[in-house]
């Protein structure tokens, strides 16, 4: 704020009043341009859409987390066990953990699954529970399998303030609450030995997420997923395999993962990856005994997030069951995708 004293004002001179004059023009219109910008934001604040599913850098070894499709088609039952930690170090950062089985019956044309995540971001907490069901259809020799997928299950929203510094105690939003809403979803899944590509929508109803006791307008975003990727053999022991995982949400910007990957005699995979805006790294996975796969990935964020952090790290465990029976093929080789 700016004060004159109008005793002393006949003391300054032409110069200097025309001096005040202009000062007080430009901080009137920079707090003009400061005013209008703030509301703008504060306009658009109710407007924000951004990712609210679970990111993942192991994705290809977890897509029925994203595909209800997927279920299925390793050939085995299969079981995968992944925590991430993100931005280590930083207070509040997101935790989650991922637990998926699934199995092929009926002569593998159709797929079971069950895959539970349980996410945590500070105060907020959602785990979801979801059963996966998938019908696939043989195209050629080759086993080229077309798979359609449907899913349905809850996902439990917990808003727990107590490890929070509330400054205002009497504020309806500062509030403990639990909330449980249904949702379903459907997937399309074509693969092979050396290929796959996928699209679904994991869940298609916008669920309002808000404390029922307090009005607000927080809904949950309908997420789309494609997903691909392809398996070279570079020589005798070393394959490699790009994959790419696209994640699209009405009103937020596009998002986007890319892997490369090289498979060493069958056992080692070591690559990179690059999330679009975000962040960049590397991940390996190691099988040992046709049934056992373990596997760590570590990125790091490149945008205004690296800062006071250090990271985020990934641990998979992986068990494949076959059939024990000598005629049994899996209609892929189980540790591509």
């Amino acid at each position: 704020m700016f004060y004159v004293n109008f005793d002393n004002i006949v003391s300054y001179d032409i110069k200097d009043i025309a001096k005040l004059l202009n000062w007080m023009k430009k901080n009137l219109l920079r707090s003009l341009k400061t005013g209008a910008l703030l509301t703008l934001l504060c306009l658009n604040v109710v407007q924000i859409n951004a990712q609210q599913d679970e990111q993942s850098s192991l994705y290809s070894y977890n897509a029925l987390n994203f595909n209800p499709a997927y279920a299925g088609s390793r050939g085995t039952m299969n079981v995968t066990a992944i925590g991430r930690f993100q931005w280590v170090g930083m207070s509040g950062a997101p935790m989650t953990q991922f637990l998926s089985v699934h199995a092929p019956v009926a002569n593998e044309n159709i797929g079971l699954g069950l895959n539970i995540v349980n996410d945590i971001i500070g105060a907020r907490n959602r785990t979801s529970i979801y059963a996966n069901f998938a019908y696939a259809i043989r195209l050629n020799r080759q086993n080229h399998r077309l798979a359609f997928g449907i899913n349905g299950g809850v996902d439990i929203w917990q808003m727990n303030t107590s490890g929070m510094v509330i400054n205002d105690p009497t504020d309806p939003l500062a509030t403990n609450y639990t909330k449980t809403v249904g949702n379903f979803g459907g997937g399309i899944f074509y693969y092979g030995q050396r290929h796959y590509v996928g699209f679904s929508v994991p869940r298609i109803l916008e669920n309002e997420l808000n404390d029922p006791n307090v009005t607000g307008n927080s809904r949950s975003a309908r997420h789309f997923y494609v997903s691909g990727g392809y398996v070279f053999n570079l020589n005798s022991v070393v394959k490699f395999r790009p994959s790419t995982l696209v994640k699209i949400t009405p009103n937020a910007p596009l998002t986007f993962d890319l892997n490369a990957s090289f498979l060493l005699f069958e056992k080692v995979w070591v690559g990179g990856m690059y999330r679009f805006n975000e962040s960049a790294g590397f991940n390996f996975s190691w099988t040992f005994g046709e049934v056992f796969t373990v596997g760590y990935a570590f990125d790091f964020a490149y945008n205004d997030l690296r800062f006071n952090q250090f990271g985020n790290h990934e641990i998979m465990l992986q068990l494949d069951l076959k059939k024990k029976r000598k005629n049994y093929t899996s209609p892929r080789y189980f540790n591509y995708f």
